[in-house]
């Protein structure tokens, strides 16, 4: 996995965070709050389902809705002041353990 894209849209981000900018999408995001924020979340995995559902060749749309998704989610995790890097540590824990077993230890 390449970590150092999810370390570069952290930093961009937050960078866009703290920005005064009122042309930066992410800011614009952030101050709209959790509720809009939730509903990207939302809207992006419903793009990405319907995506799935097609017929024909979904290849190049299932990686722009899936990028689409991350992206929003590390927008997301900002907003809580969590970054992409605390989800790649958490796989990372996860390595190596049964997804089963993994799930039943957190019921």
């Amino acid at each position: 996995m390449n970590e150092g894209i999810i370390t570069l849209l952290d930093e961009i981000i937050e960078d866009r965070k703290l920005s005064s900018s009122e042309k930066s999408y992410v800011k614009s995001l952030l101050k709209q709050g959790d509720k809009k924020l939730i509903e990207k979340v939302r809207e992006e995995a419903e793009e990405l389902i319907s995506v799935l559902q097609e017929e024909n060749d979904i290849k190049e749309k299932l990686i722009h809705e899936a990028a689409d998704l991350w992206f929003h989610v590390l927008v997301l995790l900002a907003s809580r002041d969590l970054k992409g890097e605390d989800i790649i540590k958490e796989l990372k824990r996860r390595l190596g353990t049964s997804g089963l077993i993994e799930k039943a230890s957190r019921d």
